[in-house]
Parts: structure tokens; C-alpha cells; sequence
């Protein structure tokens, strides 16, 4: 009797060992990730199936050319969880009030200033009249990174802004290729691709902002809530990519440049399409990009707050709130 008590609990524990292998390979996900390579760790795992062997159920796979494009795609339903940067994270939960946890980090640095060095040899050439700059639209990741600029150099805002022209990064590239731009505030990897065409870091996000978090992986609550056990999978997978990247960074470069590359032509607009497809991502690029980040799971909730306090002063939110209200880090391993 014993043993027949023993052989019915075994079979019992296996089916519910199965149900909830079951369930969590019905959890649809959808999933959204910059075109950058901030977005690494996403590629990469997409790229090796790691999301598969997990058993995620990934039933959507959608790149954004920039994070507040990304962050506004967050408001559908179909979208639980992203890859993007921190600021525009920020933005959709104190703005469009989008009920997200960002539960790792997944990149510090990732943003520079690029110029044409016959036209800029200063930071001060910056307020120069003449010279004609390029910058994502307000609220971005790197137009805060270009208020931090401004407060650190003493540099006069309203000179700076008038000279501001707004596009997106890959129109910032084509407008450098045309040669009408002399500076461009840029996310990785298109900083490095503007070197590529003969501009030159005048920064770097490091030298501007110690310890700045680049991007973040975000949930939607309602995952957390229903599904912990897919927030603990995709931190691990993360982490394991993360890892990867570190451990292989050629491959990853070259794995990275691939799966851009291929993304490319779905997301650009019509009408830059053709030129944009023109405008290769090699591996050379990737590899040299990618060594400017500094690829990393953890997070520090200090510096969180303090973004989202200077996004706050900026006025892009309406209010500062506590980093804590963002952030869910006990799925993090140590």
C-alpha cells in the first residue's frame, strides 16, 4: 500500500510538473527591442533559441528604431515585454500611466556626440550660429543626454536648441552622409557608424553621466502578477546572454550586425527605406560599438532615481517618483 501511495504521488507531481510546463508554453509574449545594439542580449537569444528553449511562447518579435517609438508600442496588449532604454521607460509609466517593472538592466553607457572635426573642435563650437546639430526628439534617451552636456559644459541652452535640428538616428546618419549636419547626439550603434563616415567622438556618455543606465528590461505587472515564472526565465536568459556577449564579443558583433541587418528594412520608413538599406552594419562597426557599453544585468537603484529626478527637472515628467515604484529586482540572481 505504501509503495502504491508513493508511485500515485510521483505520477501526481509529474502532471503538475507537466500542467505547469503547459502553461507557461501558452503564455503568449510579445516582445519589442530597440534597433541598437543596446538591445544585444535580446539578439543574441533570439538568434541561439535560447527564448524557445525555455519554453517562452514569443508570438511577437518587434524592433523600434527608437525607444520612444518602442515606448509607445508598450501600450498595447499584445506587448509585455521590451528591451529598451531607461528614459523613455521612465516616460511611458509617469506619462501615459503604462503599468511596467523594469526587472534588470541590461546596458550602462551606449550614447555619444559625434562631429565633423572641420567644423567642431570644442564643445564651445557647439553654440556657434552656424553649426547645424542633430538630435532625437525631446524626451529621448540622448536629448537628455544633451541637457546633461549643457549643464556640464556651461554651455548656453538656447544657442544650443536653436541649432538643434530633430530626426530620427538613422535620418541623422543620411543627413550626414549628405553632408548637412556638422554634429549629431547619437544612441550606440549609430555613433560609431557616424565615425564610420568620417565624424569623430567629441563624447562619450560615460565622460558626461558616471554610471548612467543605458537600457533596461521591461514587463508588463499584470506578467509578474500571473506568470512569475516567465519574468524568472526571461532574467535568466538575459543574464545568460549577457554573459555570452562578454565571454564571445566578435561572435556577438557579428551576430548582432546579422539580425540588424536583417530588421532593418521593416522598420525604416518608406521613404528613407531604400537609402537606409544601403546604409550597412557591418561586424567591424558592431564589434567596435559594442566595446563602448558596458553589458550588464545589474542595476543600481540610486541611479535610477537620479534619472528619473533629472527627467523631472527637465520637465519631460510631471513629477519625480520613487525609483521603487519602477522597479522590481528580485528576480535577479546575484
Amino acid at each position: 500500500m505504501k509503495k502504491y501511495f508513493i508511485l500515485l504521488l510521483i505520477g501526481f507531481l509529474i502532471l503538475v510538473s507537466l500542467g505547469e510546463g503547459a502553461a507557461q508554453e501558452e503564455t503568449p509574449l510579445g516582445m519589442a527591442v530597440e534597433f541598437t545594439d543596446h538591445a544585444a542580449c535580446a539578439y543574441i537569444s533570439q538568434d541561439k533559441g535560447w527564448f524557445e528553449e525555455e519554453g517562452l511562447n514569443i508570438t511577437t518579435y518587434e524592433s523600434y528604431e527608437t525607444g520612444m517609438v518602442l515606448a509607445a508600442a508598450l501600450a498595447r496588449r499584445d506587448i509585455q515585454v521590451a528591451y529598451m532604454c531607461l528614459v523613455p521607460a521612465i516616460n511611458v509609466f509617469a506619462n501615459a500611466k503604462v503599468p511596467i517593472k523594469i526587472i534588470a538592466g541590461t546596458h550602462k553607457y551606449g550614447y555619444g556626440l559625434v562631429v565633423n572635426p572641420d567644423k567642431v573642435k570644442t564643445i564651445q563650437d557647439l553654440e556657434k550660429p552656424d553649426i547645424r546639430l542633430g538630435c532625437v526628439r525631446e524626451g529621448g534617451a540622448v536629448d537628455v543626454l544633451l541637457h546633461k552636456i549643457i549643464d556640464k559644459y556651461n554651455l548656453k541652452e538656447e544657442k544650443i536648441i536653436s541649432n538643434i535640428r530633430r530626426m530620427s538616428p538613422s535620418k541623422q546618419i543620411l543627413t550626414i552622409q549628405s553632408g548637412q549636419l556638422d554634429a549629431a547626439f547619437l544612441p550606440e550603434q549609430w555613433s560609431t557608424m557616424a565615425e564610420d563616415l568620417g565624424f569623430e567622438m567629441l563624447l562619450m556618455s560615460q565622460e558626461v553621466w558616471p554610471e548612467m543606465q543605458g537600457s533596461v528590461l521591461v514587463v508588463k505587472e499584470e506578467l509578474i502578477r500571473d506568470h512569475p515564472e516567465v519574468i524568472e526565465k526571461l532574467v535568466k536568459i538575459s543574464q545568460k546572454a549577457t554573459d555570452w556577449i562578454n565571454q564571445h564579443p566578435q561572435e556577438a558583433a557579428e551576430i548582432v550586425a546579422r539580425q540588424l541587418q536583417e530588421a532593418g528594412g521593416s522598420i525604416f520608413p518608406v521613404e528613407i527605406a531604400d537609402i537606409a538599406a544601403k546604409t550597412e552594419i557591418t561586424p567591424e562597426v558592431l564589434l567596435k560599438s559594442m566595446s563602448r557599453l558596458e553589458y550588464t544585468t545589474d542595476i543600481d537603484p540610486v541611479v535610477v532615481q537620479e534619472a528619473i529626478d533629472y527627467v523631472a527637472q527637465l520637465g519631460y515628467i510631471k513629477s519625480s517618483f520613487k525609483a521603487g515604484d519602477i522597479l522590481d529586482l528580485s528576480f535577479i540572481k546575484p
